[in-house]
């Protein structure tokens, strides 16, 4: 534990050498949104997405019964917020492990605007998520520029959440795993090939369009999940992502090509 914070530290202090202080705007989920859904071949897999207020809310969660409110700046996973139309007449919100229950939609919007306090928040159509063991997971893809200056696919895991939670981010309890044993009980092991290449290609997409109004950026991670058709759909995307989570696979083959091009991106040091 103190070796991974310490590996940490050392990460993300070397993550500001590489420039992120220059995707400062990429910060925000909605800028991140709006970038993206502006190419044909991506659009179709970004969930509806719209600014926080009450006639989006009232309006998405009457379309599609569940979304998630989440921060438009954050990170893992704190602060998002799944909520619910159970029925015409009954609203549910859940944040971490708390649960609430509205008998009307103006109570369950007073509220939830109480605890969102004037922060800019985003409404997104939620997904429902394939599940291991009764768990719901994600999957999140690594996709770095090569020493030789070309993206690539370096890494993809599985991200299983906490069994009480609405979240998989590791940090909020989430469990790190491999993809292929997530995904057993829902595709053979062909359609698991496929699966992999076509997320991998979909986020190599993503890495490159963003690119072209970011030259800075040399690494995104590409949060996915996949509904029960099996169709991908891109929860967010980071331009800080966490290389140490690929650590938490048995096989360290990923892990040692995400560190190494993670480190040759980085500028060389002068004299």
């Amino acid at each position: 534990m103190i070796k991974q914070r310490a590996t940490m530290r050392l990460l993300k202090g070397e993550f500001y050498d590489m420039g992120v202080d220059k995707l400062q705007p990429l910060r925000s989920k909605w800028l991140k949104t709006k970038l993206i859904i502006n190419n044909e071949l991506i659009k179709p897999f970004i969930p509806d997405t719209q600014k926080y207020n009450k006639t989006n809310l009232k309006s998405m969660i009457s379309k599609y019964g569940m979304v998630y409110v989440k921060p438009e700046r954050g990170t893992f996973g704190m602060g998002v917020i799944k909520t619910e139309m159970e029925s015409h007449q009954h609203f549910v919100y859940q944040i971490e492990q708390k649960r609430l229950t509205f008998d009307s939609f103006e109570s369950f919007y007073n509220s939830l605007t109480r605890l969102v306090n004037k922060r800019s928040y985003l409404i997104q159509r939620g997904i429902h998520l394939l599940k291991h063991n009764n768990r719901r997971f994600d999957i999140r893809v690594m996709i770095q520029l090569s020493p030789t200056k070309h993206w690539e696919a370096t890494g993809i895991i599985g991200r299983l959440g906490h069994p009480k939670k609405i979240v998989t981010n590791y940090h909020s309890g989430g469990t790190p795993m491999d993809i292929h044993k997530l995904l057993k009980s829902h595709a053979s092991t062909k359609r698991r090939n496929e699966l992999v290449q076509e997320m991998n290609e979909l986020s190599l997409r993503i890495a490159r369009h963003m690119k072209k109004k970011y030259p800075y950026l040399k690494q995104i991670g590409v949060d996915i999940g996949l509904d029960h058709s099996l169709k991908p759909w891109i929860i967010e995307v980071n331009v800080k992502p966490d290389p140490y989570i690929f650590n938490q696979l048995k096989d360290k083959t990923m892990y040692r090509k995400v560190i190494r091009y993670y480190r040759h991106a980085m500028p060389k040091k002068t004299e």
